[in-house]
């Protein structure tokens, strides 16, 4: 009885093992467009970042936002100077929220109900009592970098839809994923696949 215990014990240590590592990374899948002119790295590799008009206020999303593609572009080589900056940055992002039209839920409820007859299929329409759908939540990123005379030499974003809400977790991914590549990104679409941790 001894051997049998150990053997359930070792079992179930194992199967929290299995389920441990399964619940330590998540497997993120986001769509990124990019298009460069670009053949080498800039000489210097430096660049200069610019606000728009309406990005002149500096708010704890702005400063996150800024913070995280300056880390991405460090990441590949890319040095900010604001002062002498070889091209210019012009960086965009957005997020917001909505309900997909997922045809599993619905309005149509489907049962049985206890009539005049005994028990008889019922249809009906049940609108406070249908479950919603998971609300999604919508993040992307542009990057737009243009040389001394203002023309567009790389131009990338990145976007994410998901349940998932850690906004700079998933905002330093985008940025990641926009630069894949950089200086010479394969030109278009295409999806890529990062594996993180929660």
């Amino acid at each position: 009885m001894c051997w049998l215990q150990r053997s359930i014990g070792v079992g179930f240590c194992v199967m929290a093992l299995v389920l441990t590592g399964c619940a330590s990374t998540r497997v993120v899948d986001n769509d990124v467009r990019s298009y460069s002119t670009l053949q080498t790295m800039p000489a210097p590799p430096t660049y200069r970042l610019e606000r728009l008009p309406s990005q002149q206020e500096d708010t704890p999303y702005r400063s996150m936002i800024e913070r995280l593609a300056t880390l991405a572009l460090t990441e590949v080589g890319m040095q900010r100077d604001d002062a002498h900056g070889a091209l210019r940055l012009e960086l965009s992002a957005y997020s917001s929220s909505y309900l997909p039209n997922w045809p599993h839920y619905n309005n149509l409820n489907v049962g049985f109900g206890y009539g005049p007859w005994g028990w008889n299929p019922a249809f009906g329409y049940y609108g406070s009592w249908r479950d919603l759908p998971p609300t999604l939540y919508v993040r992307e990123v542009r990057l737009v970098l243009r040389d001394a005379e203002g023309k567009p030499v790389f131009e990338s974003s990145a976007r994410y839809d998901d349940i998932w809400t850690n906004d700079e977790a998933i905002y330093r991914m985008l940025f990641q994923s926009a630069l894949d590549g950089f200086p010479t990104p394969p030109q278009g679409e295409r999806r890529l696949r990062h594996e993180m941790l929660p």
